[in-house]
C-alpha cells in the first residue's frame, strides 16, 4: 500500500504496487499512519519526499468501493472518503513539522492532484502523467477544501477556470508553464532524484519544523480555516501598531 524510509534526514513515502493507487479507507489509513510517524520522529532538518509506483501518483478517491454499496450508500461512502481525507491527509500535511516535496511519477487526478498540491513542491515526470480534475466530468461536485486548495496554489484565474472548469488534462511541460508545478523531468528516476535533491537542500536548512508548519498554514490561510487548523490569532506574532 505505501512505505516510508528515512534516507538521512530526508524520508520518503512510497505509495506502492502496479494500481492506480485510489485514495480507499486502506490507504487513506496507512497514508496517515506514516504522517503521524513522520510528527513523532521530527527534527531539525526532516523532509519528506512521496512519490508513487507505476503509472499512478493517484488516480483520486476510490468510486469502486463507494458504488459497491449500491446508490443509496454512494453519497455516505464518498463523503466519508473526502472528509477522512481533510482531516487525515490535507490537515496532516499542512501542519507537519517539516518541508514537504512531491514526485508526481505518473497521472495525479481528481484527490491525486489535491494530494500533490498539499506539498510545498511539486516535481512532475515529462514522459508520462496528466493532473486532472475530472469532478465535472463525472458529475461529481468539489470539496470546499479542493477548492480553496486550487485558489491557493492556481494563482491565474484563466489557468484555474480550465482546470476546474473546462477539466483540462495538464501534462508536465504546461504545468510549469501554468505555474501549477515547480519543475518536469524527462523520467520517473529523474523526477524523484531531483526530488531528492530538493529535499536535501532544504534540510541543511534545518529550520524549525513547527515554526515552519505554522507559516505554512498562516500562507494557505484560507485552507486552513476550511480544514479547520488554522492558528488562532492570539499565537501569531504581530508587529504593534505605532
Amino acid at each position: 500500500m505505501c512505505t516510508l524510509e528515512k534516507r538521512g534526514l530526508v524520508y520518503v513515502l512510497t505509495l506502492t504496487g502496479d494500481d492506480e493507487h485510489r485514495l480507499g479507507p486502506d490507504l487513506i489509513t496507512s497514508i496517515r499512519s506514516h504522517l503521524q510517524r513522520l510528527r513523532s520522529e521530527a527534527a531539525s532538518g526532516s523532509v519528506l519526499v512521496t512519490a508513487a509506483e507505476g503509472r499512478f501518483y493517484s488516480n483520486g478517491f476510490d468510486l469502486k468501493w463507494a458504488q459497491e454499496a449500491g446508490s443509496g450508500a454512494f453519497a455516505g461512502r464518498l463523503h466519508h472518503m473526502v472528509s477522512s481525507f481533510e482531516c487525515q491527509i490535507m490537515a496532516e500535511f499542512l501542519s507537519l513539522p517539516m518541508p514537504t516535496v512531491a514526485a508526481v511519477t505518473g497521472h495525479a487526478a481528481a484527490a491525486g492532484f489535491a494530494l500533490a498540491l498539499c506539498h510545498d513542491y511539486v516535481y512532475m515526470r515529462k514522459d508520462k502523467g496528466v493532473l486532472y480534475m475530472s469532478e465535472l466530468d463525472i458529475g461529481l461536485p468539489y470539496p470546499d477544501s479542493f477548492m480553496a486548495m486550487m485558489r491557493a496554489k492556481i494563482a491565474n484565474p484563466a489557468v484555474r477556470r480550465d482546470v476546474v472548469l473546462r477539466s483540462a488534462k495538464v501534462k508536465a511541460a504546461e504545468a510549469v508553464k501554468m505555474g501549477i508545478v515547480d519543475a518536469a523531468y524527462d523520467s520517473a528516476e529523474e523526477t524523484l532524484g531531483a526530488a531528492m535533491r530538493l529535499a536535501e537542500e532544504l534540510g541543511k536548512k534545518r529550520w524549525d519544523g513547527e515554526i515552519y508548519a505554522g507559516i505554512r498554514k498562516a500562507s494557505l490561510l484560507e485552507v486552513s480555516e476550511v480544514l479547520g487548523i488554522a492558528d488562532k490569532g492570539e499565537k501569531r506574532v504581530r508587529t504593534p501598531r505605532l
